[in-house]
């Protein structure tokens, strides 16, 4: 229903009044990137709902993760969680989500949009970023920036006890304040032991929570101040808010609780009439959830990165590239970050190669280093 470019979002600029915008789910974006061996921030298709279909314009590699959307190339079954390579010509489909809300299609190399404040993730409200500051619809094209390493690297499949069941019931950790002063006893342990219905008044600003009101201490409003994503606001009905990617730079409500960075992924994958329950974890538990997250996405990053020995031929004559301490190099290269070589009369990225590796001698048979993709519906 809503299919949009997303990275991981526009920081620095909430300062001026502008949100960060950015993936619902940045961990499945993120673990898409991770499988093609992109930059992690690397921007993909945000699909909510229902996805779009899409003819791929050229071989390329992909990966969709996050909402179970049954993903289809030319009818036949695909996985998910999983790097898949696509013939050019091949149609795209996703067939609605049989859990969780929102997937996510990551292309190798990434999607080709401007840059706008530091990001190229759409929102919509003031139209900047992502395609014309909009949501996709049929006719369009996107280019990718493309993987001349894409033959080296393997067939990775995320691990699969970290893939993500979302369910219908989702018990999202916070971490208590910077308000919760402003509460009663009593509504905090409201908030800890009630359970929540996400109200069909949720978007991508935030999530509205219908249930036992809260209590306040005297009423909801603050002087306003910073709106860190997945605060928790308290409005004078007493229901709870979580501000998520599109949420307001500043607001005025007390903020009983803050979901933290590991469980954002929960609630970006809820949809309207499923329940939330909170639990309360210390910094420090906050903390070491996401680092763990950490550590998982970049260890298949890293399983995706091919590591090569490479020689040079020029005038026929070899010259290895050798470190400063005269052995070859092991060069990691993955995506945008591009080795440059020798003076750039070698470059991994800009200039692609097909690397032959255990020889001693690389053929620079140049490659597309664009792919492109056209939604069709």
């Amino acid at each position: 229903m809503l299919s949009t470019v997303q990275d991981t979002g526009r920081y620095g600029y909430q300062r001026f009044g502008m949100p960060t915008a950015g993936a619902m789910d940045t961990f499945a974006l993120r673990a898409a990137n991770a499988l093609l061996g992109n930059d992690l921030g690397a921007a993909g298709i945000e699909a909510t709902v229902l996805g779009p279909r899409i003819i791929l314009l050229a071989d390329t590699r992909i990966a969709i993760t996050g909402a179970n959307v049954s993903p289809t190339v030319d009818r036949e079954p695909i996985p998910m969680w999983q790097a898949v390579s696509v013939r050019k010509g091949s149609r795209l489909e996703f067939h609605g989500p049989k859990d969780g809300m929102r997937a996510y299609l990551a292309v190798a190399g990434g999607i080709d949009v401007p840059v706008i404040m530091g990001s190229r993730s759409t929102y919509m409200k003031a139209a900047i970023g992502g395609l014309d500051g909009r949501q996709l619809r049929s006719g369009d094209i996107l280019n990718a920036f493309g993987d001349a390493l894409s033959a080296l690297r393997p067939v990775l499949r995320f691990p699969t006890e970290a893939i993500p069941k979302y369910g219908v019931n989702h018990e999202l950790r916070v971490v208590l304040g910077p308000q919760n002063a402003a509460f009663t006893q009593s509504g905090i342990d409201t908030f800890l032991n009630s359970t929540y219905t996400v109200s069909i008044n949720s978007d991508r600003m935030g999530y509205r929570l219908e249930g036992e009101p809260i209590e306040h201490v005297t009423g909801p409003d603050v002087i306003s101040d910073g709106t860190p994503l997945g605060a928790i606001q308290v409005p004078g009905s007493g229901e709870p808010i979580i501000l998520l990617a599109d949420r307001g730079t500043t607001g005025g409500y007390t903020k009983i609780a803050t979901v933290i960075s590991a469980d954002i992924s929960r609630i970006a994958q809820a949809m309207p009439g499923h329940t939330i329950t909170f639990s309360a974890v210390s910094v420090d538990e906050a903390q070491e959830a996401h680092r763990k997250q950490e550590e998982l996405l970049h260890s298949v990053l890293n399983e995706s990165t091919p590591t090569a020995k490479l020689a040079v031929v020029m005038n026929d004559d070899i010259s290895d590239i050798l470190g400063e301490d005269g052995k070859p190099l092991n060069l990691p290269i993955s995506g945008e970050s591009a080795a440059h070589l020798l003076n750039g009369k070698v470059r991994i990225g800009g200039t692609a190669f097909e690397l032959q590796i255990n020889a001693r001698r690389i053929d620079s048979t140049s490659m597309p280093d664009k792919a492109a993709i056209k939604c069709k519906e």
